[in-house]
Formats: structure tokens, C-alpha cells, sequence
């Protein structure tokens, strides 16, 4: 028999996969529920309500996506703001990180809505993107650290709403041009 702890891993798992499959769609306690392969009235023995479910697939989902960062841009080296949005704008129109992408801008938009728990969720994976930059980021020279940090995820966080508005083939010399930009 499976202990509580790793059902609700196995659920969250499910539900993170559903999310990057899905986006906020389909996210009704049923949907949901049935995405794990267990009833409603499961779902809610492993998490609160549907908030607490949402919060925990998206939790997973940030863990996958802060994995693939980590590869992608190791925090063993500082870059300068140019290296480091370059190197962001690549890994951001990759095909493997364009469900994530998606994913996040469907949250901000809820989070914009007011609707639960996205404001919340919202805020902490933007700090974490945050943190992230800023742990990469060369602060020799610059006059705000901090503050550039920020300018590069608002731009990285842009080109991501450009992939899914425009061509590709515009979306890869975008991402080409941000260290133009930086």
C-alpha cells in the first residue's frame, strides 16, 4: 500500500504534468481529479481544496522548470546582463520550455484577475526568477544590481509572450537582438 506522503507525491506529479499538458483550462476539482487517475473526493484527502492542489501542481512544475534553468545556464559562472539575457532569451524560446512558459503567462494573467491562488503563486515564481538571475548576474559595474536583474526577467518574461503571439522565426531573431538590448 502506498503511504499518504507518496500518493500525494504521485498526485502532484500528475496534476504538474496535467498543468504543462492543459494550462489553467481545465482545472475544475473533477478535471483535476480525473488527471491524477483518482476520484474528487480523493484529491481532496491529499490537499485542502482545489487552491491547495493548484499551488502544490505548480510548485512541481517550477521544481522541473528550476532544474532545466540550472542546466541550461549553470550558477557556477557570473555573466554580464548581455551573456546573461542571452543566454535566457535561448533557453526561454526552447521547444522543451515553451509549456512552462505558457503555463507562467496563463498564471500571471489569473493572478492579474485576482483569482486563487494565483496572486500568491505568481509573486513567489517571480521572485524565485528573480533569484535566479540575480545569483548569475556579474554586479561589477553595474549601478543596481538588483534592478538589472528585474530588467532582464521583464525582458525574458516579454519574449516569452512573443512566442506565443508571433512566427518563429521573428521570436529566434528576437531573442538573438536582446543582448543588443542589454
Amino acid at each position: 500500500m502506498v503511504s499518504r506522503e507518496e500518493g500525494r507525491r504521485q498526485v502532484q506529479a500528475a496534476l504538474a504534468r496535467h498543468l504543462l499538458d492543459s494550462g489553467l483550462s481545465r482545472t475544475s476539482l473533477r478535471q483535476l481529479a480525473g488527471a491524477a487517475g483518482i476520484s474528487d473526493r480523493m484529491l481532496l484527502y491529499y490537499y485542502q481544496d482545489k487552491a491547495e492542489a493548484l499551488a502544490a501542481a505548480m510548485s512541481a512544475v517550477a521544481a522541473r522548470l528550476a532544474e532545466q534553468l540550472e542546466a541550461a545556464v549553470p550558477a557556477a559562472g557570473l555573466l554580464n546582463p548581455r551573456e546573461l539575457a542571452a543566454a535566457a532569451a535561448r533557453f526561454t524560446i526552447g521547444p522543451a520550455v515553451r509549456p512552462y512558459m505558457r503555463l507562467w503567462i496563463e498564471v500571471v494573467a489569473a493572478a492579474a484577475r485576482g483569482e486563487a491562488p494565483f496572486p500568491q503563486l505568481a509573486s513567489q515564481i517571480a521572485d524565485s526568477f528573480i533569484a535566479w538571475t540575480q545569483a548569475r548576474l556579474n554586479p561589477a559595474g553595474l549601478t543596481d544590481p538588483s534592478a538589472t536583474a528585474v530588467a532582464i526577467v521583464a525582458l525574458i518574461d516579454g519574449l516569452a509572450v512573443i512566442a506565443v503571439c508571433a512566427d518563429e522565426a521573428l521570436v529566434v531573431r528576437a531573442a538573438a537582438s536582446l543582448g543588443d538590448l542589454v
